[in-house]
């Protein structure tokens, strides 16, 4: 299910981003030396104390020409409908001042728990100043420095004493999916088509996700499946008009929710700068990925070499995601809808396979004699054993005699290796550089 989600709300200039980078850490610090993958992050994960979450930094929303203070409310209300916990920015340099207000009433009147955190106490004397905050009405203030990172802990603890601890359920072996991409690539035109195809609808059960359905069906084959679903974006007003952003964050939701996450393209439109917003997320949470190209059917004289050159131009785009599946599909005219159960499951076995110690030491015994590790100021990289440590996705722990020592590119072409021998096809692999001890 999905993590419980945080939202960072407050008026500009009080440090949201920075308390946002600084709780991600190195979550959202990722290193990916090939491009594509965005690091403007809007939404990224978090973890304290062993409880995951995901975070929403509303500083990243840019509502433009719009007054300070409306533009301060959508964003607050932005969080109100995503989130699960709040936390509230103020600095304490300013004291309490007329925006915060305005956000703490609407906090208020939401009924979501808000921990208050006063930014910039940056030394015992301004820790006198947090009480003023109390006016607020949001309970307890906290004092923390997001540039050194002091007082978060007892912020978090606050945090996750929000979270709804719920029963575990009943395990579900059915393998949970999404489509998602950004407004008109025809998400909901794919999903209703699924379904029509498949036709057997066991059930709709409430989604973790506020206002959305996660819809049960078995495939003509048998196999069973959970589609993910989000809710539309139903109120109206200025906040709704502009809806990119908006749609990333519900797109985020499905990612966490999902095994397999399917990037919905269109065909007619190109490849556009959100795509690689949310593809990257999918890929960077470690999902299986299926790209999906749809609305085939409106190219005119598409043929092999149209299809050769739309893929190539994916790759290119998307080259953290060569190990994607690409599919051209029509919703309309449901061609090729009928493959995607099957490339699903693929996916998902993908994403769980494991391989036995022994056999992964081969291959990388044989990587190792075709191309010698490199040697870096006098020294050379000794790579001694691997083992595999995880699954979800496949996650290889590599011993070496330093790990600064190997390069990026050294890694990618282990990687390339370990995809060689065993099929990983539709799920990142990730592999750790440990020192051996």
């Amino acid at each position: 299910m999905a993590n419980p989600v945080v939202a960072i709300v407050g008026r500009p200039n009080v440090g949201k981003s920075t308390l946002f980078n600084r709780i991600a850490g190195e979550r959202i610090a990722i290193v990916e030396d090939t491009p594509g993958v965005t690091r403007d992050r809007l939404y990224a994960h978090g973890e304290w104390l062993g409880k995951n979450f995901s975070m929403i930094d509303t500083g990243g929303i840019e509502m433009s020409d719009q007054p300070l203070l409306t533009q301060i409310r959508q964003q607050a209300e932005i969080a109100i409908e995503e989130a699960d916990v709040i936390i509230m920015v103020v600095n304490v340099e300013n004291g309490v001042t007329d925006a915060d207000e305005q956000v703490a009433q609407i906090l208020y009147r939401s009924n979501k728990p808000v921990v208050l955190a006063v930014n910039k106490v940056d030394n015992p004397e301004r820790r006198m100043d947090i009480f003023d905050f109390y006016q607020l009405g949001l309970g307890e203030p906290y004092p923390v420095s997001s540039v050194h990172g002091v007082g978060l802990g007892d912020m978090l603890d606050a945090v996750i004493k929000n979270f709804d601890e719920k029963d575990a359920e009943e395990e579900d072996n059915r393998i949970r999916f999404s489509f998602i991409g950004r407004p008109n690539v025809g998400k909901s035109s794919l999903v209703n088509a699924i379904l029509g195809e498949n036709r057997v609808i066991v059930s709709d059960i409430a989604g973790t996700t506020r206002d959305a359905i996660n819809t049960q069906f078995t495939a003509q084959d048998g196999r069973e499946f959970t589609m993910v679903d989000t809710a539309g974006i139903k109120k109206k007003g200025k906040l709704y008009e502009n809806t990119e952003r908006y749609a990333l964050m519900r797109s985020m939701r499905a990612i966490d929710d999902s095994d397999v996450v399917l990037v919905v393209l269109n065909a007619e439109e190109g490849i556009r700068e959100l795509d690689k917003h949310i593809a990257g997320y999918a890929h960077e949470a470690g999902r299986a990925v299926i790209i999906v190209v749809n609305k085939w059917d409106t190219i005119p004289e598409r043929d092999q070499r149209t299809m050769t050159d739309f893929t190539n131009l994916i790759r290119h785009e998307f080259q953290y995601l060569s190990y994607a599946p690409i599919v051209f599909v029509s919703a309309k005219t449901r061609q090729r809808l009928s493959r995607l159960p099957e490339m699903i499951e693929e996916a998902y076995d993908h994403q769980h396979r494991r391989v036995q110690s022994a056999v992964l030491n081969d291959v990388l015994m044989d990587a190792l004699a075709a191309n010698p590790t490199p040697s870096s100021n006098g020294r050379r990289l000794r790579v001694y054993y691997a083992t595999q440590v995880a699954v979800a996705p496949p996650t290889f722990v590599i011993f070496v005699n330093d790990p600064d020592l190997m390069h990026f590119s050294y890694a990618r072409y282990l990687e390339n290796q370990i995809r060689a021998a065993f099929d990983f096809t539709g799920t990142p692999i990730r592999l750790i550089k440990r020192r051996r001890k």
